[in-house]
């Protein structure tokens, strides 16, 4: 009783949120969400010659092809974020932007490193969302006539968003044997269940949001370190990729987690 009790007061609070919110929500998320691109687009520009130096030497391609490498990447993310926050051929800037995650997953070699894999996964989760937001639900033909329940790509876009959303917090959990390591692993991963499979669904990305931010602000803290030590840089990476992921949540919140959730199924029932 006191649960179900104490589950009401958290809903209550989270619509009162929404109710809020609603009209700045989806633009605060689509903010977070491209900030990791805006960041890594402006570090390209700020520090072109380290990057062009670092793909020559890693990949021997010569400095024709690794300046090739740092304009793609500096156009295609500043250019990308520039049209998602214009609102302007937003599909072609997810495309575009899903291009540069897979470049970069390539010539860092994060596909050999299972924690920046997941990261970048969690991060194509997020454009996929926004992807699925900009998708305009097909209407039925007929006037006054209830359109049969939606099966349009979307929806799987939505559910394949929420899946590789929650990866992120798969690279968070800390198998300790401390009491505090084992109930944060046990509450995140109810959590980040409930969100993959849409159940409670605005409630449990609203609660995950809270939980990154704190874990951002306490663990990033990249303007706490000297700008000329590499941990700055590592910290500095870490904090805009985990806001981007806040951002993904955030559209969840605010849109809901779309028709394949049990959520829309609990409607249906």
């Amino acid at each position: 009783m006191a649960h179900n009790s104490l589950m009401s007061v958290a809903e209550d609070v989270a619509d009162q949120f929404l109710r809020v919110t609603k009209r700045y929500l989806p633009h605060v998320a689509r903010l977070c969400l491209i900030s990791t691109f805006l960041e890594d687009g402006l570090r390209m520009w700020l520090q072109w010659r380290e990057q062009k130096d670092y793909i020559e030497a890693t990949w021997s391609c010569g400095a024709f092809l690794a300046s090739i490498f740092v304009i793609l990447n500096l156009l295609g993310q500043l250019g990308g974020c520039v049209l998602i926050l214009s609102r302007n051929f937003v599909e072609y800037a997810c495309f575009g932007l899903f291009g540069i995650i897979g470049l970069q997953t390539i010539a860092y070699s994060i596909l050999w490193d299972p924690k920046f894999l997941m990261r970048n996964l969690a991060l194509g989760g997020g454009l996929l969302l926004l992807l699925a937001e900009c998708r305009v639900a097909g209407r039925t033909v007929f006037a006054g006539v209830p359109s049969v329940r939606e099966t349009s790509p979307k929806q799987y876009m939505q559910l394949g968003g929420r899946v590789l959303l929650v990866l992120m917090f798969m690279t968070l959990l800390h198998f300790d044997a401390n009491f505090f390591s084992i109930l944060q692993n046990l509450v995140g991963t109810a959590l980040i269940v409930l969100v993959a499979v849409g159940f409670k669904t605005k409630l449990a990305a609203l609660t995950l949001v809270i939980w990154l931010l704190i874990i951002n602000a306490s663990f990033n803290a990249f303007w706490n370190i000297p700008s000329h030590k590499p941990m700055h840089d590592f910290l500095k990476y870490d904090f805009f990729q985990t806001t981007s992921v806040i951002g993904g949540l955030l559209l969840v919140v605010a849109r809901g987690p779309g028709g394949v959730s049990m959520d829309e199924k609990k409607k249906e029932w």
